[in-house]
């Protein structure tokens, strides 16, 4: 079962890109989200949590290039544990969000959208038709037949 996340946040650093050894693109950036708690009447920050966000394929290529340091996100997608040694062979963990969706928060600000443009891929079965299509219609015309 995965654990499903939703958060709000800013975002904390700038968007790294990468290409995973499959050749899809990858993007990951840090998102700071800071509750608001009511203590002794008065309303101050609590302590800020900060979360890994990674995005592959086409929301990663979309993030990229609409994404920045500081601004306000929603962020929706599941939460994975990410595990490594490091240089002096502890094992470290890090909790990893795996978006499906990012969008701007638009309770704090405004936004324009763009559809993104999606290549066009031609099937490899239509371009032998279109070859085989292209040949017979190139064939000379088979003389007539003369009646005796």
């Amino acid at each position: 079962m995965d654990a499903v996340l939703e958060l709000s946040g800013n975002v904390g650093t700038e968007v790294e890109t990468k290409v995973t050894r499959g050749g899809w693109p990858t993007a990951s950036f840090r998102v700071a989200c800071t509750p608001r708690q009511r203590r002794g009447g008065e309303w101050g920050d609590a302590e800020t949590i900060w979360l890994t966000v990674t995005c592959f394929r086409g929301l990663a290529e979309n993030v990229a290039s609409s994404v920045s340091k500081g601004d306000p996100v929603l962020v929706n997608g599941r939460l994975r544990l990410s595990s490594w040694e490091d240089e002096h062979g502890e094992r470290r963990e890090r909790l990893v969000l795996e978006a499906t969706t990012v969008g701007p928060d638009l309770t704090r600000g405004t936004s324009t959208f763009r559809r993104s443009e999606r290549p066009v891929v031609e099937d490899e079965t239509d371009e032998a038709y279109r070859e085989l299509i292209l040949s017979v219609e190139q064939e000379p015309e088979p003389a007539a037949a003369v009646a005796g």
